[in-house]
């Protein structure tokens, strides 16, 4: 009983913070500039923390934590990537040319920034619809990896831990807008850094320390049954705080869909990108940039080393790995540790910190479904402006958290990474080069980045359904039609992410259909990129 009380007092003060912020964010919430990039007055503390609680969610924490408890430290070059690319130079290089032209252009949405550099409508509906079609299955892995902790920890029922977590997070998002996302997200963030500092204190502290549990860690691999060897050397495996054979299948899945797919894909987030554009000046970038790569390197470092040393603790606890703890599903992994390892108190705090990372980047992506369907596909097919694309993006924000509850119960378990890195590579493959050329070309051209746009998100669905193993085993579409799981069986094509393939292929179409097009009058293009 006395547990419950604790769990109560500590979920009340926390709802009482959010509420009081989201209230704030509400009253200063008056016109369409407020509702979709804050009034372009963020503070640099409150835009690093939510560009970074945004990006770390209950995916990178339950679902890449757990998957380090599978690949081991070799994922902590995500954490690398995720600095240099994600903080770095999405913020110095991407972000300072993002707030700039974007404000010349008066956009306020991804799509639409997009939209106005390169003179194109279809760009703005088809980007919005690719965001409010594509973006429901990295909403629902986010809901499940906050559901399973839930479930596993305390002991309420899965279901209901979805559909309470969904309405909790729309309903602050409905009101408050972009404004209310953001200040939220600080507070969360803030949150969740004191949460992951505690719990990588915490195991190595269980481990014996920094040294003795890596190294007991190493140790680990010839622990391993002898059957469980064979077949993990078959595969590339080549121990816990080691990559993976060169070229094998263990290495593409780890390289290509967990590091690169997620780190280069996160330059391409739609719900990233307008934080850009919600600062008044690149000095506010230029601040935000240690904020965020500090918060970055705390929360994802901290997932993958728990994720991977949580196998120590088990095999020294139990005799088992932390993927046979866990019944075989990744998604359990965090969850099972902190409920067996930690103190009741500390796990009712945690599940605070997931709480925070899974309603940061929830309200971030209900919010772009939202203005997506109101911003980016009504107001462009009909024309109609003002506050009735308000109400529409509040409509698609219930429509978004109604399609990523329903994708919840229908997924299958060991989906929140995966899904998080597909969601990833169908926006690199669709938007990143459309993103980079105009930032950066001023000779890219309309037609040149139409059919980089459109062929990437093809040739990315296409290799997502019918030839990466791991989606197109779960869809099925690719069995029903042709009685094989993938179309070519031949390693490592199964392993290898869509990211590698439709993204060189967009960058290449969208260059060479620019060089062969009419590019934009000189005046256009000085308006565009006056005062860089």
């Amino acid at each position: 009983m006395d547990n419950y009380i604790l769990l109560i007092v500590i979920a009340l003060i926390y709802i009482l913070m959010v509420g009081y912020v989201g209230y704030i964010a509400w009253k200063r919430t008056k016109s369409a500039d407020d509702y979709m990039v804050a009034g372009r007055e963020t503070h640099p503390f409150i835009m690093a923390l939510s560009y970074g609680a945004t990006f770390i969610s209950t995916a990178a924490i339950v679902g890449f934590g757990g998957t380090a408890g599978i690949y081991g430290m070799g994922l902590l070059w995500l954490t690398v990537l995720n600095i240099l690319v994600g903080i770095f130079i999405a913020f110095v290089l991407f972000g300072k040319r993002t707030r700039k032209i974007g404000h010349n252009l008066n956009a306020l949405t991804f799509p639409e920034f997009l939209s106005r550099r390169f003179d194109s409508k279809f760009i703005q509906y088809f980007s919005g619809a690719v965001i409010f079609l594509g973006m429901p299955l990295y909403a629902s892995v986010v809901l499940i990896g906050m559901a399973r902790f839930v479930e596993t920890t305390i002991g309420i029922n899965y279901s209901i831990a979805l559909i309470a977590m969904a309405v909790i997070v729309a309903v602050y998002v409905i009101f408050g807008g972009i404004r209310g996302v953001m200040y939220t997200d600080a507070l969360q963030g803030t949150i969740m850094f004191i949460g992951m500092v505690i719990l990588l204190g915490a195991v190595y502290w269980i481990t014996g320390g920094i040294t003795t549990g890596n190294q007991a860690l190493t140790n680990l691999i010839h622990q391993v049954p002898a059957n469980a060897t064979a077949t993990a050397a078959a595969t590339g495996f080549t121990g816990w705080t080691s990559m993976p054979a060169f070229g094998s299948p263990f290495w593409w899945t780890l390289v290509s869909t967990l590091i690169l797919g997620v780190g280069i894909g996160v330059l391409s987030q739609p719900q990233l990108v307008v934080r850009f554009m919600t600062v008044r000046s690149n000095r506010e970038l230029n601040r935000a940039v240690l904020i965020g790569g500090i918060f970055i390197f705390v929360m994802t470092g901290t997932a993958f080393v728990v994720g991977a040393l949580s196998n120590v603790y088990f095999f020294d606890t139990v005799g088992k790995l932390a993927m046979q703890v866990a019944g075989g599903n990744a998604d359990k992994i965090i969850p099972v540790f902190i409920s067996s390892a930690m103190p009741v108190w500390f796990a009712y705090l945690f599940m605070i910190t997931l709480l925070s990372a899974a309603m940061s980047t929830l309200s971030a992506q209900f919010h772009v479904q939202g203005t997506a369907l109101g911003r980016d596909i009504y107001e462009t097919v009909t024309g109609t402006k003002g506050k009735s694309s308000v109400l529409v993006a509040r409509a698609g924000i219930t429509i978004a958290v109604i399609i990523a509850v329903i994708l919840g119960f229908i997924l299958p378990d060991n989906i929140i990474a995966v899904g998080t890195a597909m969601w990833f590579s169908i926006t690199a493959a669709a938007f990143l080069s459309m993103y980079v050329f105009a930032l950066f070309w001023k000779r890219s051209t309309k037609a040149g980045v139409i059919s980089g746009l459109v062929i990437g998100t093809l040739i990315s669905i296409f290799w997502l359904v019918f030839e990466y193993k791991k989606s197109a085993a779960a869809l099925g579409i690719c069995q029903a039609l042709t009685g094989n799981p993938v179309l070519i069986a031949t390693n490592p094509w199964p392993t290898v992410d869509s990211i590698v393939i439709a993204l060189p292929i967009a960058f290449v179409i969208t260059v060479v259909v620019s060089l062969l097009t009419k590019p934009q009058p000189k005046e256009q293009l000085d308006k565009i990129f006056k005062g860089i």
